[in-house]
């Protein structure tokens, strides 16, 4: 490829010619200069197309990574008798499983009146709200993050509560299964609303009477 220098007197460039072996060498590296960056490009596709499962492969650069918009997080858990319908009851279903499957087996202990049970725990809503805590506890606690201590700690500051208020002889079962032989179930009736919602309501009824009706 040839060169140019300065213009002569007529003010055109004059050529100036590069040796063939010269140029040879300059085409050859040229030649793998493309062949690199063409190398590059596929490598950033192939990352750009594959799943990242551990995160990013360029976190460790402080770089985001190429594989579109990161992954929403997942949704905070709730107390269980805030949801409703359908999510309600998948929900109560893996809380079942759970219990069945882990919880009683292992520490469900005997019957007894002094440690009461209902087979139909499910339609206790404040048992439901204990035990769905204690699960979301230990799901918590279980995972690798929690550390090794993690399921001691839902021992001794979850586990050891929630079967104590759960299963205490004056406590939700205790009109329930006292015997194994006996199996019962009864929701106990709460204590009746404060005089402040009475007040409340009453003044409610009130006020939504019309006029004959309240002079009557």
């Amino acid at each position: 490829m040839p060169e140019y220098t300065k213009p002569s007197d007529d003010g055109k460039l004059e050529p100036v010619r590069i040796p063939d072996p010269q140029l040879e060498g300059i085409e050859a590296s040229v030649r793998r200069l493309m062949e690199q960056s063409a190398q590059q490009a596929q490598q950033l596709d192939h990352l750009a197309s594959s799943p990242e499962p551990s995160g990013s492969p360029f976190a460790a650069f402080g770089m985001p990574g190429l594989g579109g918009p990161p992954a929403a997080a997942p949704p905070e858990p709730r107390p269980i008798l805030e949801l409703e319908g359908e999510e309600r009851e998948d929900e109560l279903d893996a809380l079942a499983d759970w219990i069945d499957d882990f919880f009683l087996p292992v520490y469900g202990a005997e019957v007894t009146t002094a440690a009461p049970w209902c087979l139909r725990w499910q339609e206790h809503d404040d048992v439901v709200a204990w035990l769905h805590a204690l699960w979301l506890a230990y799901q918590q606690h279980k995972d690798p993050e929690a550390g090794l201590s993690g399921l001691f700690v839902w021992h001794r500051d979850f586990l050891t509560h929630a079967v104590a208020a759960i299963r205490a002889p004056g406590g939700p079962l205790s009109a329930c299964m006292t015997s194994p032989d006996r199996p019962a179930h009864r929701l106990l009736s709460g204590p009746p609303p404060s005089i402040r919602t009475e007040t409340a309501a009453t003044a409610e009824t009130a006020g939504s009477a019309g006029p004959d009706e309240q002079t009557s």
